[in-house]
This record gives C-alpha cells, sequence and structure tokens, in this order.
C-alpha cells in the first residue's frame, strides 16, 4: 500500500495550503507531520538534511522529499492530470497560476503587516485582486467558453484561482460583485466532490491566519 504524503510545516495556510488544495482536489489522502511549533523542531529538520535549502514547506511523497513550493505543486499536478494535455496548455495553466500566487503572496504576507503598514496594504491586496488579476480571469473565462479556465477539463489553475478567490472574499465579501462568470466559476468548481469535501468544516484545509500563527512564524523562523 502506498504511504501517504507527508506535509511538514506550520498549522496554517502560508505556502503549504495550495499544496493541500491540489492533494485534496485529486482525491489524495495525507497526513501532516508535528506541526512547526519551535525553533528546535525547525532545527533538527535543517540538521538532519530534510530542507534543500533551508526552507519549508516539505513534502515527502513518492519517496522523495521535496521542497520549494512550485516544484511539489508542479509534480502533484503533473502526477494527477491537473496540468493540462499538452505543452501549449501548461505553458497557459503556468501563465494564470502564476498570476495567482502573485496575488497569493500579497494575501499570505498581509496579517505579518506592522499595524502603521495594515490599512495600506490591506487596500492594496484587495485592488490587486479586483482591478489586475480578477478581470484577467474574467476575460479568459468569457473568451474560451468552457467551465474551465484551460482546455476542456479541470486543472491547477481552475484549482489555484478559486483558492485565490475565496481567500479574498474573507477580507472583502464583495469582491467578485463585478464579475459575474467568476461568480458562476466560483460555485461550479466548489461544488466537484473532491473540493466540495476539502470545504467542509472540519477537513484538512486551515483556517484564516490569526495572531497566533503570526507569533509562531516569527519564532520559528527568527524573523
Amino acid at each position: 500500500m502506498a504511504t501517504k504524503p507527508k506535509l511538514y510545516y506550520f498549522n496554517g495556510r502560508g505556502r503549504m495550503e495550495t499544496i493541500r488544495w491540489l492533494l485534496a482536489t485529486a482525491g489524495v489522502e495525507f497526513e501532516e507531520a508535528e506541526y512547526l511549533e519551535t525553533r528546535e523542531q525547525y532545527e533538527k529538520l535543517l540538521q538532519d538534511g530534510s530542507l534543500l535549502f533551508q526552507q519549508v514547506p516539505m513534502v515527502e511523497i513518492d519517496e522523495m522529499k521535496l521542497v520549494q513550493t512550485r516544484a511539489i505543486l508542479n509534480y502533484i499536478a503533473g502526477k494527477h492530470n491537473l496540468y493540462g494535455k499538452d505543452m501549449k496548455e501548461r505553458a497557459l495553466i503556468d501563465m494564470y497560476v502564476e498570476g495567482t500566487m502573485d496575488l497569493n503572496e500579497m494575501i499570505m504576507l498581509y496579517p505579518f503587516s506592522s499595524p502603521e503598514e495594515k490599512e495600506k496594504n490591506f487596500a492594496l491586496m484587495i485592488q490587486r485582486a479586483t482591478n489586475r488579476y480578477f478581470p484577467v480571469y474574467e476575460k479568459v473565462l468569457k473568451d474560451h467558453g468552457q467551465d474551465f479556465l484551460v482546455g476542456n477539463q479541470l486543472s491547477r489553475a481552475d484549482v489555484q484561482v478559486l483558492e485565490s478567490i475565496l481567500m479574498i472574499e474573507e477580507y472583502e465579501h464583495t469582491a467578485l460583485s463585478e464579475f459575474p462568470l467568476l461568480q458562476a466559476f466560483k460555485a461550479r468548481i466548489s461544488n466537484l466532490p473532491t473540493i466540495k469535501k476539502f470545504l467542509q468544516p472540519g477537513s484538512q484545509r486551515r483556517t484564516e491566519p490569526d495572531d497566533r500563527i503570526v507569533e509562531t512564524v516569527n519564532k520559528v523562523l527568527q524573523l
């Protein structure tokens, strides 16, 4: 019996959350290693050579210890048919995904903003989502005329755009008000069986970051 992928990270979203999303979408059961809560845990991973570039996330999968978020996501997407049917589709998927990852970086870093920067960073995050990124995906859906962003089947682009939408809506619930195709897209993709299951309470999806996880990350990584 195949060993479940094992995830090494904090008890929070961060750079691991999209990895959780892709595994869940693919219907892959995974387990979380003991969550990083102390500097000693992190230093143990460093000392045994598990963290190739001295960074998390790290995923044990298929007898490998993979680091670097994009490398992990590429592997999971390729293995589970979430990466298009040819090189052209993969190029489009990569292009759309890079947009979501730029937006996700802003969302991920926002809770770590200093008090004096928080209001400015919040406004910028919402502005970028609604003026730069969401209009692109709305146009892609209109021009492509399919249920999915690329080709005619689910890809990691659909999953990662949905993840970004839901995170932005936690901060601004009207963020999709000007994007009817994205509203329909959100409803459609959210109701796919494995994704619907992942969105249920009690799943391995992590909650919105709070002061506790911010404090833990700062302590462990000595930021």
